[in-house]
């Protein structure tokens, strides 16, 4: 509010009237009115805008004498502050009638503070709804302590299945719920205890719920009832399950079991601001952790569309009744469509955004703009409109302590709310208010908005309705179905009647059914569009199967036209990308926005993202963590699939950004089992001589992610490194040894990426080329591990350490286990002895690798394929980095082919033709697997290629495969 010096004639003419009264009032009751001529000044202004305030001070005037003089009336109370008054107000009530006088008084004394506070400007919008809230949080729980207390002496203590004593359960619904109270508001509640039982001590023995049925009856009559001295506040349970008709209070089970069985979209509304108010606040917070699958779906519920839809036309019904229009709460842009924006996005991605599990509205658009779903200036515009209505509202309910939402008539009511609002008249503020309701108004109308029906143009006609009903009696089906792109109208008939059967075998509901029947015509005109239509067909078909009770993401294909285009272009490109979507369908959200679908992060990008995302997690629930970890992962490797497809970006770069992908989620992994570990155990004491290390353990890469050639679906080949010294852990509860820590430390990062979940697991890890393999340490010192590597490895062994690096862990471990590999790989070497173990282990491979099909090249194993090349650059790094040691620099293939021949070790030529045929069969096979199709392409396809690998080979090894 505006404060002006100046009120409208007619206002201030009432305000000195009331003044004089109050005057009169404090002499006659000899208090001394106050002598600040700010407050005197506040106090007028505040009779001018509140009847409430002004006739309760008349007729009780010490009490702004009381809220004067102990500052309440100028100072912002702490938090707990209505708790600690109440409590010490009733600490001597010895039944409900004075626990009913008392609460109506404190009530009295509180809202004329709050109302003073907020008239004056004192309080901003926040703190008037969160001290409403306060004031009815200690209210409901002062009065449920005392009534319970005296309910147990008269009827027993109320006992669970273990005799433990029970108590009642208060959730708050609405506004009190969301901290977000009005001024004469209602509140809302649910009650429910925690189990079934009976009462012990008591004159006599009743049910626990006949028990809290009565206290239940108790507190509402306590808070509810209209006595000489007002109420405290209105009690509505028409929440509650089943409504008006059904138990006031029922047991956390029953509870449970009717959202679960009954609960409906309007009912998932209203429980995203539920919150204990009162009560048993540890058996409360049970309830909403089982009540929240109910309230959020663990997936993009687009399944709730038409629910929503239907809300929407009910409001928009509502609206257009005589004399909604005045209505800042119910009217068109009123305070309902703001709180419905919100909600929309909530129940939509709440399961799987969990930040937006939020209660409050104006936190709510403030996330959603952060999370990039709404625009900055949207949120901007709609958190302006909901302040601006709010503070209205309180004006309107502050004149007399009535729960009013409809604009004044008047001449004089619309005075006195413009000068309240701080404007000099009523146009200055019908104006403003009238354009914040048509902003609001507008985003409303926005929200859940389909393509018009009308448009027939974008739509497929009656007659693929008619064939998707009957495909094989559609009049004309060939014709219908050539028109629109399809080569082979016999084999698409064939696929619908496959689905229908597919759908028939299951109990799919009707509405999922329905779905579906509306998406098949929109499929079958996009896949037509495709080049390959029938193959896209085909694939999309099969995803629809494996969906088909999941039908919200048949409702994300529907809502969003966009969606079904990138599905069907991606599935007339790839069947692993569709093979992917049908195991892992929450990621078909990624499918909306096409500026992230063909961009892939890169690794800083990634790195803040996944922060981001696990930082809406609470800390400590590691199966949420996983589950993001899971998702974080799967939709990054879609975006790197999808633009791969598309030749956004190129292989080498495919590999580059998996192996970021990867490694992101390597070090978040080792970051949360540490951070579990030391909180348990402390941190272990970690050195090598002189030098000490902050963590001192290292996850090394081998294999295709140490290479930088990670694909799609590689495991991790990892190896687990520490400098612990042996002593026991220091600073936490349980010391531990060293050893058993790193131990330990590993499994729990083994166990998170391995783990099989909702979600499937994260990577497969492979710790078999640790020292001694299966048979060795999970975690081996840095210094065994050296041991190992100089004086038992065997050349295959030094030949995978060639590819292996650092990908996660102490720094200074990093450092370590570089200067280790270097001195393994730098020894020199005996070279008949070298070519013999190398030649021996490559026929091994061979044989037991290579499956013979006969006019087929196996791009791996075949003789002069992917292998061979891997093969001889190993020997000759082996061979050579004691004389060249940047051949050590780097660890794939590429790089190390550049500097074999950059340090002379092999001609440029050889480079050449090596470096040329490891990336075109690299290519190759990349694409036979975005295809899931074995790496083998016909006899003759690269036979140059072959042949230049087969005598460089023999160059420099002088013999070559069995197989040639």
């Amino acid at each position: 509010m505006k404060k002006t010096d100046h009120l409208p004639e007619q206002l201030s003419k009432d305000a000195e009237g009331k003044w004089d009264q109050f005057c009169s009032a404090t002499e006659a009751a000899n208090i001394a009115l106050p002598h600040d001529p700010e407050m005197t000044a506040d106090l007028k202004r505040v009779f001018a805008f509140s009847d409430f305030v002004a006739k309760s001070c008349i007729r009780n005037p010490a009490l702004p004498h009381q809220l004067i003089s102990c500052r309440d009336l100028q100072e912002a109370y702490l938090t707990g502050e209505y708790d600690r008054q109440l409590r010490n107000r009733l600490s001597d009530v010895a039944n409900e009638e004075a626990l009913s006088r008392v609460l109506r008084e404190f009530r009295q004394r509180e809202m004329i503070r709050i109302a003073f506070r907020d008239l004056t400007a004192r309080a901003n919008l926040a703190e008037t709804m969160s001290n409403l809230s306060a004031l009815a949080d200690a209210s409901i729980e002062q009065a449920l302590l005392r009534l319970y207390s005296w309910e147990c002496e008269t009827s027993g203590i109320p006992t669970g299945r273990d005799d433990d004593p029970q108590n009642l359960v208060v959730v708050g619904m609405g506004k009190l719920g969301a901290r977000e109270l009005n001024f004469s508001s209602d509140i809302d509640l649910i009650f429910a205890y925690p189990q079934r039982g009976e009462t012990r001590g008591g004159k006599s023995i009743i049910t626990n719920d006949a028990f809290f049925l009565k206290l239940c009856r108790r507190l509402i009559k306590v808070l509810g009832a209209a006595t000489s001295d007002g109420i405290v506040f209105r009690v509505d349970m028409g929440l509650r399950p089943y409504g008006e008709g059904g138990p006031l209070v029922m047991n956390s089970d029953a509870l449970e079991a009717y959202y679960q069985a009954q609960g409906r979209e309007w009912e998932r509304y209203a429980w995203i601001k539920a919150r204990v108010v009162a009560g048993d606040k540890k058996a409360g917070a049970r309830i909403l952790e089982a009540l929240r699958p109910f309230i959020y779906r663990r997936y993009l519920d687009f399944g709730v569309f038409e629910s929503l839809r239907e809300m929407k036309q009910k409001i928009a019904f509502e609206v257009r009744r005589k004399g909604m229009a005045e209505d800042i709460k119910l009217g068109p842009g009123g305070i309902r469509e703001v709180e419905f924006f919100g909600q929309v996005f909530q129940l939509i991605r709440g399961g799987v955004i969990h930040a937006l599990q939020e209660r409050g509205i104006q936190k709510v658009l403030t996330i959603l703009a952060r999370e990039k779903y709404i625009a900055q200036n949207t949120r901007d515009e709609l958190d302006a409109a909901y302040v601006f209505l709010r503070n209205t509202e309180h004006r309107l309910q502050e004149f007399s302590d009535q729960q009013v939402q409809k604009l004044p008539s008047d001449a004089t009511g619309k005075s006195r709310l413009a000068a309240s609002m701080g404007f000099g008249d009523w146009d200055a503020f019908a104006a403003t208010l009238g354009r914040h309701m048509e902003t609001v108004h507008r985003h409303f109308n926005g929200l859940l908005r389909t393509e018009d029906a009308e448009d027939q143009d974008e739509k497929p006609g009656d007659e693929l309705n008619s064939l998707w009903q009957n495909p094989a009696e559609s009049e004309n089906f060939q014709e219908t179905l050539a028109s629109i792109g399809f080569d082979n109208p016999d084999a698409v008939v064939l696929l619908l009647r496959d689905l229908q059967d597919d759908l028939a075998s299951v109990m799919i509901s009707q509405e999922g059914q329905d779905r579906i029947s509306k998406l098949i015509p929109l499929l079958l005109r996009e896949a037509g569009l495709s080049d390959q239509s029938a193959v896209a067909l085909n694939r999309v078909i099969e995803l629809i199967k494996a969906i088909k009770r999941r039908t919200s993401y048949v409702s994300l294909l529907l809502e969003n036209p966009a969606a079904l285009t990138h599905l069907v272009r991606l599935a007339s490109t790839s069947s692993w990308i569709l093979g992917f979507l049908t195991r892992h369908p929450v990621l078909m959200d990624e499918l909306l926005d096409p500026r992230t679908l063909y961009f892939p992060p890169g690794r800083s990008e990634l790195e803040k993202e996944l922060l981001h995302r696990l930082g809406q997690i609470p800390p400590g629930d590691l199966e949420y963590q996983m589950e993001e970890l899971r998702l974080f992962r799967q939709v990054n490797t879609l975006r790197v699939a999808a633009a791969d497809i598309t030749n956004t970006i190129p292989l080498m770069t495919v590999s580059d950004y998996l192996s970021d992908i990867a490694e992101t989620v390597l070090n978040k992994v080792l970051e949360i089992s540490w951070e579990h570990l030391a909180e348990k155990h402390g941190n272990p004491i970690c050195s090598l001589g002189r030098e000490t290390f902050d963590r001192g353990f290292a996850v090394i890469a081998y294999g295709k992610l140490g290479g930088l050639e990670l694909g799609y679906a590689s495991d991790l080949d990892l190896v687990f490194l520490h400098a612990g010294t042996g002593e026991d852990t220091k600073g936490g509860a349980r010391s531990l040894d060293t050893t058993q820590f790193f131990a330990r430390l590993g499994q729990r990062v083994v166990h998170i990426l391995a783990t099989h979940t909702a979600s499937g697991i994260l990577y497969d890890a492979d710790m078999r080329l640790r020292p001694s393999g299966t048979a060795g340490l999970l975690v081996s010192h840095i210094d065994g591990f050296r041991n190992y590597q100089l004086t038992e490895a065997w050349t295959w062994e030094k030949q995978a350490l060639i590819r292996a690096r650092p990908v996660a862990g102490d720094v200074r471990m990093i450092r370590r286990f570089e200067a280790v590999r270097k001195e393994v790989l730098g020894q020199p070497r005996d070279k008949a002895a070298l070519r013999e173990e190398v030649l021996r282990m490559r026929e091994r491979m061979r044989e037991e690798l290579l499956t013979h099909d006969p006019g087929m090249f196996d791009l791996k194993q075949d003789a002069g394929g992917i292998v061979d090349i891997e093969f001889l650059v190993q020997y000759l790094v082996l061979l050579h980095a004691h004389e060249h040691p940047e051949l050590l620099e780097w660890t794939d293939n590429v790089r190390l082919i550049g500097v074999l021949a950059e340090t002379r070790v092999t001609d440029d030529a050889a480079a050449y033709f090596l470096r040329k045929a490891y990336l075109t069969y690299r290519t190759a096979g990349h694409r036979l697997s975005l295809r899931e199709k074995p790496a083998k392409v016909p006899d003759h396809q690269f036979s140059f290629l072959r042949k230049c690998v087969r005598d460089i080979w023999a160059q420099y090894l002088g013999k070559t495969g069995k197989n040639e």
